[in-house]
C-alpha cells in the first residue's frame, strides 16, 4: 500500500483550490493527472518584477512593475476596437490596453480616483506609453507581493499563467517533510538540500542560475529520480536472483556442428559474448544479460550457440521477437545456420490459428521442439514448455520487465538473454538495463561492406530519382524512407502514400508501400514481395528500421533526415550493406539546414560506429527523443537529464546496490525512506516484489 503520508500527492490535479472542471483537463495536459505531477512540472523560466520604476523611466519591451492613479475610463464602443483606462504617476500617462473587455470587472479593479499597481511589458505606440493586458492589478498594500520573481512553468493552449501557478502553489502546499532516503555523507559532499527544501527552491527561482539543471536544488532532484528509478531496477535483479535457476552447461552435440559449417568465423567480440552466455548459463543462479550489438554485428549467431548450449543440456530455448516479420525471419535464419545439427525449430505468431496452433503447442508441450521461435504469442497462457531453459528476447526496448519476467515464468529457473541491435549509450544502458548484465558486439563480421553515405539537400530530389533508374536497371533493390513530420501516424502515412504514388507513376508497379498502420498481414506480404524480388522499390515509414533482413538491397533514400534522430538514421542504414555488391545511404535535408543538424548528419557520414553515433545522438539530443521512437522503453525521466546528470547515475547505481545489500528487505530506518521514494516516483510495481520474493 501507498505510504498514507503521500495520499495528497496522489489525488487528482481537480482537488487544487481554483482547478475546477474546466480548468482541470489542461492542467493535466500540461503536467499529469496527479497532484504529484505537478511537483515534477518545473520552471523554464522566470519574470523579474522586482523594477519599481516611474511611468517616464519605463523602458519599452521591458517587465516593470507602476504605481499609478486611475484617472478615467474610455470604452470602445465597438467590439474590436479596444477599451483603454488612463492612468498616471505625476511623470506621464500611462494607458493600459484591453481587448475583449469585461467593463464591469474593469470598473471594478480600476475604479477612477484610486491607487493601483500595475505590472506588464510597457510599449510605445503613438506617442503614449501603453501597457496591454497587465500581468497583475492589485491595490497598494498588495506591492510587496507584486515585487517578487516569478518562475514561468511550460503550458498547454487555453491555460492562463496564473491558473498554473495556483496549481503548482498548491501542490507544494501539500508536500510533506519525508525521511531522507539519501546517505547523510553524500548530501554532504554535495552540498544539497532537503528534499522539501530542494522542491521549494526548484519552484521558486530567484535568479537564472537557479534554472540551471546544475544548480544544487535541481540536481539533488534529479538525483532522487535517478536513485528511484536504480532502486527499483535492483530490486527486479535481486527478485530474479533469488528465485532459484539451475545450472545449463552443453556437451557440443549441436554446437559443434553448427560452428563447423559456419561460412565464416566467429569475431573476438563474438567469442567474448558467448563466453560469458555461457559462464552465466553454468552457474545455479539464473542469468539476465544485455546483448548489445549493432546493425549486422552477429547477435543471431551467438544467441543460436547459447541455445544450442540449453538444447544439449536437455531443456528448451524461446525466441521473442517484437514482429511476425522478424520472427519468421529468425526461423529462416536459425534454420538455416541449424541445419548441420539436429536441432527442431518450430515458430509460433499471433496469426497461427486452429489445427496449425493446436498442432505446434502441442509439440512444444511434449517437448518435440526444441527451439520455439515467436511474437508475443509466447507467453500467452495456452503456450506450455515441456522444460523451458533459456529465454532470448529480441529489441527488448520494443518489451516491459513484466513481459521479460511473464516469459521467465514459463519455465523453471529460466535464463534470459535480452538482445539489441539499437546501439545504446552507458548511461541509458543503466536506466534501461541496469538489472541485467551486459555484453557489448562492437566487431563486424568480416565481409560486412562500408556503406557510402552522402548528404545531400532535397532540391536535388530529380537527379536521386535518376540514379536509382540506373540501379534499379543494374539489379538493384531500394528503399525509400518517408520523413517523421510530427507525432503524428496520420501525417507520416500520408507523405509516404504522396511519394509511393510519385514513385509508381515514374517506375510503374514495382514499388510497394509498408507502413505502421498497416495490418501484420498486408506489411508482412508488402516486406516479402520486396525480399523475393517481386518489388524493386519499397516506400517505408520507419516500420523496416529493425532486423529485416534482404541482402540484394543496396541503396536507401532518406527523406528530410534532419527529422531523425543519430541512432535511427544509424538504424535504417543498416538495412542495406548487408550482401556483396556495394551499398550507398542518401541523406535527403530541407534547406536550410542549422548548425546542429549540420552537424549530426556530418558524424553519420564520417563514421559507422554504432556506440559513438549513440553518444553523439544523447549528447546533442538528450534522452527524451534518443531512439526515435515513440515506444523506445526507456524511461521518461521529469526532472533528470541524462546528458547532464549521466554521472549521477553511476552514484545512484552503487548507491541502491549498497543499500539493499545491507537492507535486502528495506526494513530498517533509510529503507523505509528508500520504499517511500520509489512510491514518491511510482514505482509501485516494484515494492510489491520485495513481499513477493
Amino acid at each position: 500500500m501507498r505510504p498514507e503520508i503521500l495520499y495528497p500527492l496522489f489525488a487528482p490535479v481537480s482537488a487544487l483550490a481554483g482547478i475546477g472542471p474546466r480548468l482541470a483537463p489542461l492542467v493535466e495536459r500540461a503536467a499529469g493527472p496527479h497532484v504529484v505531477d505537478l511537483l515534477w512540472h518545473l520552471p523554464t523560466g522566470l519574470i523579474d518584477r522586482r523594477s519599481l520604476v516611474s511611468v517616464r523611466d519605463a523602458v519599452p519591451g521591458a517587465v516593470v512593475t507602476l504605481r499609478v492613479m486611475v484617472e478615467r475610463h474610455l470604452p470602445s464602443g465597438h467590439a474590436r476596437r479596444p477599451y483603454r483606462v488612463h492612468c498616471t504617476d505625476g511623470t506621464a500617462r500611462l494607458e493600459l490596453v484591453f481587448f475583449h473587455a469585461k467593463p464591469d470587472w474593469l470598473e471594478k479593479s480600476l475604479p477612477p480616483g484610486s491607487e493601483r499597481i500595475v505590472s506588464g511589458v510597457v510599449e510605445h505606440f503613438n506617442d503614449a506609453i501603453q501597457m496591454t493586458h497587465p500581468d497583475h492589478i492589485v491595490p497598494p498594500e498588495r506591492l510587496a507581493e507584486i515585487l517578487a520573481v516569478e518562475p514561468v512553468h511550460p503550458l498547454t493552449t487555453g491555460l492562463p499563467a496564473k491558473t498554473m501557478a495556483r496549481a503548482v502553489a498548491g501542490a507544494i502546499e501539500r508536500a510533506p517533510r519525508l525521511g531522507e532516503w539519501i546517505e547523510p555523507s553524500l548530501l554532504a559532499t554535495r552540498g544539497w538540500p532537503a528534499w522539501h527544501e530542494a522542491l521549494m527552491a526548484a519552484h521558486k527561482p530567484v535568479e537564472e542560475s537557479d534554472l540551471s539543471p546544475d544548480g544544487p536544488a535541481r540536481q539533488r532532484l534529479a538525483y532522487d529520480e535517478l536513485l528511484a528509478n536504480q532502486l527499483a531496477l535492483s530490486l527486479v535483479r535481486a527478485a530474479l536472483r533469488r528465485a532459484a535457476g539451475r545450472p545449463l552447461v552443453g556437451s557440443g552435440a549441436h554446437k559443434q556442428p553448427i560452428m563447423a559449417a559456419l561460412p565464416f568465423r566467429l569475431t573476438a567480440a563474438q567469442e567474448r559474448a558467448l563466453t560469458e552466455i555461457e559462464a552465466d548459463m553454468a552457474r545455479p543462479e539464473r542469468m539476465l544479460r544485455l546483448l548489445q550489438g549493432d546493425v549486422g554485428s552477429g547477435k543471431t549467431v551467438v544467441a543460436l550457440l547459447a541455445m544450442a548450449a540449453a538444447v544439449e543440456a536437455g531443456a528448451q530455448a524461446a525466441l521473442m521477437a517484437p514482429t511476425e516479420t522478424l520472427a519468421r525471419q529468425h526461423v529462416a535464419t536459425l534454420t538455416r545456420l541449424a541445419a548441420p545439427s539436429a536441432l527442431r525449430i518450430g515458430l509460433l505468431t499471433g496469426r497461427d490459428k486452429g489445427k496449425a496452433r493446436r498442432d505446434m503447442l502441442e509439440a512444444v508441450a511434449a517437448g518435440a521442439i526444441d527451439i520455439l521461435v515467436g511474437t508475443h504469442a509466447l507467453f500467452q497462457e495456452d503456450v506450455a514448455f515441456a522444460d523451458l531453459g533459456l529465454a532470448v528476447i529480441d529489441e527488448q526496448h520494443r518489451f516491459g520487465v513484466h513481459q521479460r519476467l511473464d516469459l521467465a515464468a514459463k519455465g523453471r529457473g529460466v535464463d534470459v538473454l535480452v538482445m539489441t541491435a539499437t546501439p545504446i549509450p552507458r548511461t541509458l544502458t543503466l536506466t534501461a538495463y541496469g538489472d541485467m548484465d551486459v555484453s557489448r558486439l562492437d566487431e563486424k563480421p568480416a565481409g560486412r561492406q562500408r556503406i557510402d553515405t552522402r548528404v545531400l539537400p532535397a532540391t536535388r530530389h530529380g537527379e536521386v530519382v535518376e540514379a536509382i533508374r540506373r540501379a534499379v536497371a543494374g539489379g538493384s533493390r531500394v528503399y525509400w524512407i518517408c520523413p517523421l513530420i510530427e507525432e503524428s501516424e496520420t501525417s507520416d502515412l500520408a507523405a509516404a502514400e504522396e511519394r509511393h504514388a510519385d514513385l509508381a507513376k515514374l517506375f510503374g508497379p514495382r514499388v510497394g508501400l509498408v507502413h505502421g498502420r498497416m495490418k501484420g498481414p498486408a506489411k508482412d506480404a508488402g516486406m516479402a514481395a520486396f525480399a523475393e524480388g517481386e518489388l524493386d522499390i519499397l516506400v517505408a515509414t520507419t516500420v523496416i528500421e529493425v532486423g529485416v533482413d534482404v541482402p540484394e538491397a543496396t541503396i536507401i533514400v532518406v527523406e528530410h533526415a534532419e527529422r531523425f534522430g543519430l541512432a535511427q538514421l544509424h538504424q535504417l542504414r543498416g538495412r542495406v550493406g548487408r550482401g556483396e555488391r556495394p551499398s550507398i545511404c542518401l541523406l535527403l535535408y530541407g534547406a536550410p539546414l542549422t548548425q546542429a543538424a549540420k552537424a549530426r548528419l556530418e558524424i553519420l557520414r564520417q563514421t559507422e560506429d554504432g556506440f559513438f553515433i549513440a553518444e553523439e545522438d544523447l549528447r546533442l539530443r538528450g534522452a527524451g527523443e534518443l531512439l526515435g521512437t515513440r515506444q523506445s522503453g526507456l524511461p521518461a525521466f521529469r526532472l533528470a537529464d541524462l546528458a547532464v546528470h549521466g554521472e549521477l547515475l553511476a552514484v545512484a547505481r552503487d548507491d541502491a546496490r549498497l543499500a539493499l545489500a545491507t537492507d535486502p528487505e528495506l526494513n530498517g530506518p533509510r529503507g523505509a525512506a528508500l520504499r517511500t521514494l520509489l512510491y514518491l516516483f511510482e514505482r509501485d510495481s516494484v515494492v510489491k516484489t520485495l513481499r513477493s520474493g
